[in-house]
């Protein structure tokens, strides 16, 4: 069976830049006729282009399972959670597993409305929505082995707080050092905190309006808004926070932009029944870590805008 299937523009685009990414490119029809054959798959494309998120190809088919996807995404390290973390979920407000091959990094996963996601919806609505899903999400952290494939939250903040002032210095101080002080501050705090807390659970940490899509398949008291693309981590929940504060910027208060971000943070956090300031460390961190990112990927608005995030919440 030879499948030809068009790999989306903007996928091309970014993972042509690299010599891994173009293998990964050139490999790509492989692994989808592959993953076709092992799950007896056909697609369903419908005289549709095939779906795309930032790193991964997702592509309609009919499965014994009925309307599926099938996700077939770059090899980094954040996309090696999504298995584990959709397991230990199993449907209850995230997207279903149906099954996952890890040597190609193939996922079947059920097939949710990709037109309808809290990115079209009203503030307020988004903001529940949102607040009901973390609370379905934050599975209390176990140590057994369906675990071992998520990497600890506070383990990953004390590497940060060697490596943020090495790259810092490395990149030619890009940022205010309050900024950075106030992202070692968190590190010192949260990291020794998130580890001996026993509030630690299973944190998707890349929640953002987007990833949120309607499921309209199945029983009905399965329907409604459930989260895809999960970057998983087990530490405190309000890690989660940050994505939702970056995203739609454009809707705050232009006259108090910085007071409306935080009264946003406010309702998140009352929404999902979490702490406010610890959310708002968590932020600052993330938007700390993202600036240097950006700076050295040369990205200059999103530099822009996490610099601005960043210095609205520590101020």
């Amino acid at each position: 069976m030879t499948v030809s299937v068009a790999i989306p523009d903007a996928l091309s685009l970014r993972y042509a830049r690299t010599r891994a990414g173009r293998n990964w490119l050139a490999a790509l029809p492989q692994l989808i006729e592959a993953a076709l054959l092992r799950w007896d798959l056909s697609v369903d494309l419908q005289g549709r282009e095939p779906w795309h998120g930032h790193g991964s190809v997702v592509l309609p088919v009919a499965s014994e399972h009925g309307p599926a996807v099938l996700k077939v995404a770059y090899p980094h390290d954040e996309a090696l959670t999504e298995p584990a973390a959709l397991s230990l979920w199993a449907g209850h407000g995230a997207v279903r597993l149906y099954a996952s091959d890890s040597d190609s990094g193939t996922l079947l996963l059920e097939r949710l409305d990709h037109r309808r996601s809290l990115y079209g919806a009203d503030m307020e609505t988004a903001e529940q929505e949102w607040g009901g899903l973390v609370r379905k999400l934050s599975l209390p952290a176990a140590d057994s082995p369906a675990w071992a494939g998520v990497p600890s939250l506070a383990e990953r903040t004390e590497q940060l707080s060697d490596e943020l002032p090495a790259e810092w210095e490395d990149l030619g101080r890009p940022i205010e050092r309050r900024l950075l002080e106030a992202a070692l501050e968190v590190c010192q705090t949260r990291g020794a905190v998130g580890r001996r807390s026993s509030n630690d659970v299973l944190v998707h940490t890349d929640l953002h309006f987007e990833n949120v899509l309607y499921r309209c398949e199945g029983p009905a008291d399965g329907h409604g808004f459930v989260a895809i693309d999960p970057q998983a981590m087990v530490g405190e929940p309000e890690f989660a926070v940050a994505p939702m504060l970056w995203n739609r910027m454009e809707e705050l208060d232009q006259a108090r932009p910085k007071a409306a971000l935080r009264e946003r943070l406010l309702r998140l956090c009352a929404a999902g029944g979490l702490d406010p300031e610890v959310a708002r460390q968590w932020s600052v961190l993330r938007e700390v870590a993202n600036s240097l990112d950006y700076t050295r990927d040369g990205q200059r608005k999103d530099l822009e805008r996490s610099v601005w995030v960043a210095a609205a919440l520590a101020d």
